[in-house]
């Protein structure tokens, strides 16, 4: 085997290029083989990172409704995630090829899923199913900031699984080459599908370090979950959390962004960081709209240890 090939600087001199040779973490595809008499097929880790996300989303959602005093709204909660499902993978991959890829066949293929479409469809779902079961988006909305911050913190595992959604070109502390990702870190992949700069005599199949932004957002998803955990006994009208979570989340793709690979800059900005922006100003607004006191007060604070939460009242 030769030479570590040498190592140089992106044109803008912030992060500079890790080969192979400069040592950073191998990553290769996460994926379970299924046997099923005849039937034979892989379950990919982005898959089981989603299904877990959707499911430990349920059980904090239920938890919660319920240490509330909302049973009828629990109870109904299975057919708001089934809705937010549905909406999750049409809205990530409606966004994916209208903004992203523009080719509609995109639609049927098995890769491309992008967070904030994803959000987005899902939130209009799950308004959709809780109005025509006529129940309170609100109350529903303040419990999915908790949710929804716990199964990000899962769902980005995925990503690390895959090889998606990785960052710049980086050769620090905690390198990682995705030599099989979507697309593979090597320098002729992430020239066409990012544009990337590189020296011009880089071998276009050398693997290239970068920031492992999954497992940043993974940490920074669960911060928001601890945060907004925290603050699940607040004494405002319900939605004033979801205000909240919007806020959290709205600074966190921020600021990632800036970390990730990307060719859908926009001065300097990315799409994902307008979203962003667009986000946190709508959390601000709901949590100024919900900022009242609690239509019934005490229903959302937590009570001591060794005494009941006060019920709620119709």
């Amino acid at each position: 085997m030769g030479g570590a090939p040498p190592r140089a600087s992106l044109a803008s001199g912030i992060f500079s290029l890790a080969t192979v040779g400069s040592h950073p973490t191998i990553v290769q595809p996460f994926s379970i083989p299924i046997h099923l008499g005849r039937f034979e097929f892989e379950l990919a880790g982005f898959g089981i990172a989603v299904l877990l996300a959707f499911f430990i989303a349920q059980i904090v959602s239920e938890r919660e409704l319920r240490r509330r005093g909302y049973e009828t709204e629990a109870r109904h909660f299975g057919d708001v995630t089934v809705a937010a499902v549905l909406g999750t993978v049409i809205g990530g991959k409606l966004y994916f090829v209208a903004v992203i890829t523009h080719n509609w066949h995109d639609l049927f293929s098995r890769t491309g899923f992008v967070y904030w479409g994803g959000f987005i469809g899902s939130v209009i779902a799950c308004w959709a199913v809780i109005r025509l079961r006529k129940l309170p988006f609100a109350r529903y909305a303040d419990v999915a900031g908790i949710a929804i911050a716990a199964g990000y913190a899962v769902g980005r595992t995925g990503c690390w699984a895959v090889g998606d959604d990785y960052g710049r070109p980086y050769d620090g502390p905690l390198a990682v080459t995705f030599p099989a990702g979507f697309p593979p870190s090597t320098v002729g992949d992430m020239t066409r599908s990012f544009h990337a700069q590189f020296p011009a005599n880089m071998d276009p199949s050398a693997l290239v370090g970068v920031v492992p932004t999954q497992l940043i957002e993974v940490a920074l998803g669960f911060v928001m979950f601890v945060v907004l955990w925290r603050l699940r006994g607040h004494a405002h009208a319900d939605g004033w959390l979801f205000g909240v979570y919007a806020v959290l989340a709205g600074i966190e793709r921020f600021f990632v962004e800036f970390l990730r690979i990307k060719d859908d800059r926009f001065f300097v900005l990315s799409n994902a960081q307008y979203i962003a922006i667009a986000v946190f100003v709508v959390g601000i607004i709901v949590m100024r709209a919900r900022s009242g006191p609690a239509a019934r007060p005490g229903s959302n604070v937590v009570a001591p240890a060794g005494r009941a939460s006060a019920p709620a009242t119709a």
